[in-house]
Formats: C-alpha cells, sequence, structure tokens
C-alpha cells in the first residue's frame, strides 16, 4: 500500500524559511521521479518542483526558482523541499506526489507577520 506522509510544515514570517519532508513507503521509492505540488485556496494545484529518480535532474515553477530546493535521498525513502525566501503568495497547502499520481495528505504552509 503506497503511503506518502508529509511533515514540516507550518507558520512562517515572510523571508524565512522551511523544511519539507515527506516520507514514502509501499513503493520502491527509488525508481520514481517524484514532484511536489502545492494548493491555495480557491486556486488550482500548481505544480512546485519536480526530481528525478536518481535526484540528478530538477525543475521548479518559476515562482520558486531560485528560493525552493528539492531533493531525495532514496536510502531513506524520503523526499524534501527546502524553502527559503518564503513570501505570502507561498501559503498552502504542500502535497508530495509519485510519478504515478499517488498523494499524500498535504502539509499547511502559512506565511504571514
Amino acid at each position: 500500500q503506497v503511503q506518502l506522509v508529509e511533515s514540516g510544515g507550518g507558520l512562517v514570517e515572510p523571508g524565512g524559511s522551511l523544511r519539507l519532508s515527506c516520507a514514502a513507503s509501499g513503493f520502491t521509492f527509488s525508481k520514481y521521479t517524484m514532484t511536489w505540488y502545492r494548493q491555495a485556496p480557491g486556486t488550482e494545484r500548481e505544480l512546485v518542483a519536480i526530481i528525478t529518480s536518481d535526484g540528478g535532474s530538477t525543475n521548479y515553477a518559476d515562482s520558486v526558482k531560485g528560493r525552493f530546493a528539492i531533493s531525495r535521498d532514496n536510502a531513506k525513502n524520503t523526499l524534501y523541499l527546502q524553502m527559503s525566501s518564503l513570501k505570502p503568495e507561498d501559503t498552502a497547502v504542500y502535497y508530495c506526489v509519485t510519478a504515478f499520481n499517488a498523494w499524500g495528505q498535504g502539509t499547511q504552509v502559512t506565511v504571514a507577520s
């Protein structure tokens, strides 16, 4: 049974940083490209970042490029999203998603003073 459990969200002031984690189980994590999506209230889900199975290639939405970094530890079956220079418009629920479209439950990130 595929499980994706996100953690690390919370309330942070503008300009601050957070690191999200996604613990994966129930599939061979190291074989799959992984992504982070986010969804703010009243908006569509947005692809934030993507990383290949070996971590050798990454790509980002223009809105987060230079501020966010996706990474993975295949030995720990864990996906990460390091978020820096956070802005209020980064407020959203963040999800990790497998290449075969399995979603975690999400973790809330709120950027506010």
